[in-house]
């Protein structure tokens, strides 16, 4: 028994464990999970379905409403009436029931619009979770990629470092042999002193990457494999190009149109209550025991009932009033959103043009430099170079690996910037869109 109770155990620790180790590899695998598990893309679903709710509430009003009341208990009564009998003051135990049928046959459009509006509030939800999932899985690339770029700039450090070392061992066993300037040893030892600072940034920096890593993801980057550029067919071929794609498949903008065709149909819902009502009412009624009289009483009735309120203080045209104005807000705001979703796209082309033009240079810059470092290592040898001289060439070569692979990245990167822009960047990694996006949408 306790040896199946320690299995049994074990056996649920291990799944604890292997569930809460999961990890993604891939950058596939973790914007996948980003966009299933991150907080802003789990509220922004939960409202998304919300307003399926919403919907429904408002076609409920096409349908007939059925109102049920019904009572028992004591009446007192003491009238004039009552007094002049031989009773006087009387108690008796009353029952009363009723029901009603009503239908609505016009309300000004009232619920129609409302539909509508619910209908479009649907869309500008469903459209909202897509730009959602894509922003989300733009910053889980970048955190993706922020890993692995730290990952090799540590690397760059740690051998920039090693460099140093076996440099001033050189250079600490000629001093110590009394071939070398005491002056040579002290500078060595500044400059592993750097690499040896620069190696400390390197690993913090990619601590904080990690940091952000898992407030992005949710878990601990292990095991992150580099990935592909994204075909340069999926790249505009200009800047306006790439700003035209924005507008016209980034879903913010749907949302925001969404959202003015909502605010459109409440002004219209508003105008409603300027129109009468009209209903068809069914009404079954049973008393018993009513003012004191005793027996029972039942009446029913069918009627067609208009209702119009004509004033109100001004309150249903102020109504009218602010509706139209929500409807104006709404506009100016969609055309602030068609103004950002371009800028953004502009910015992102130009930081992928400039990457792209940076790129060729910042590789020529780090073949050369190593090349120049090789040959002033093999010169200082020789006593044809100074100290200094390969020093100088060492930091260079460092400096140029790493704005070479800052390139790299800085390249990559804005290629997603550029998908998510134009709301491709899901499709782009192979994720698939989550069901709430595609639900509602026309």
């Amino acid at each position: 028994m306790p040896t199946l109770a320690i299995k049994t155990v074990g056996g649920a620790v291990l799944v604890l464990c292997v569930s809460q180790g999961v990890f993604a590899a891939t950058l596939r695998d973790a914007v996948e999970q980003t966009i299933r598990n991150n907080p802003d893309v789990q509220a922004g679903a939960a409202f998304r379905q919300s307003t399926d709710e919403a919907v429904k509430v408002a076609r409920g009003g096409y349908f007939p409403k059925v109102d049920v009341i019904a009572g028992t208990g004591s009446q007192r009564y003491d009238s004039p009436a009552i007094r002049a009998t031989s009773r006087g003051v009387d108690t008796m135990h009353r029952e009363v029931a009723n029901i009603r049928l009503s239908q609505m046959l016009f309300d000004g459009m009232g619920v129609k619009n409302e539909v509508l509006r619910n209908e479009s509030r649907v869309n500008s939800a469903a459209y909202k979770l897509a730009s959602t999932s894509e922003q989300s899985a733009l910053r889980a690339a970048e955190a993706y990629l922020e890993v692995l770029r730290n990952q090799e700039l540590v690397t760059l450090a740690q051998e920039n470092l090693k460099s140093h070392e076996k440099a001033f061992d050189q250079i600490k066993m000629r001093s110590d042999g009394g071939f070398g300037k005491k002056s040579d040893e002290d500078q060595m030892a500044a400059r592993l002193a750097l690499a040896q600072s620069n190696l400390l940034a390197a690993e913090g920096n990619l601590s904080e990457a990690e940091f952000n890593y898992r407030r992005e993801i949710g878990v601990a980057p292990e095991g992150l494999s580099k990935p592909d550029n994204p075909p340069d067919s999926l790249i505009p071929a200009s800047v306006d190009e790439a700003a035209a794609l924005a507008l016209a498949s980034n879903p913010i903008i749907k949302s925001a149109q969404a959202d003015v065709d909502a605010a459109r149909a409440q002004n219209e819902a508003a105008k409603s209550l300027l129109y009468p009502r009209l209903d068809v009412e069914a009404d079954y009624a049973y008393n018993r025991n009513v003012d004191g009289v005793e027996g029972s009483q039942k009446n029913g009735q069918v009627m067609l009932m208009m209702r119009w309120n004509l004033f109100q203080g001004g309150s249903h045209k102020a109504r009218v009033g602010e509706t139209q104005l929500l409807s104006v807000e709404s506009r100016e705001i969609a055309n602030r959103v068609l103004r950002e979703v371009e800028q953004s796209a502009r910015l992102s082309y130009n930081a992928y043009k400039v990457a792209q033009l940076r790129l060729p240079s910042l590789k020529q810059h780090a073949v050369a430099s190593e090349q120049t470092r090789d040959a002033y290592l093999k010169q200082f040898s020789l006593g044809q170079r100074t100290l200094l001289d390969l020093l100088d060439s060492e930091n260079e070569f460092y400096t140029a690996r790493t704005e070479y692979v800052n390139g790299v990245y800085t390249d990559l990167y804005a290629r997603y910037r550029i998908a998510a822009d134009s709301g491709r960047l899901l499709e782009v990694l192979g994720v698939p869109p989550r069901e709430e996006t595609l639900l509602g949408q026309k």
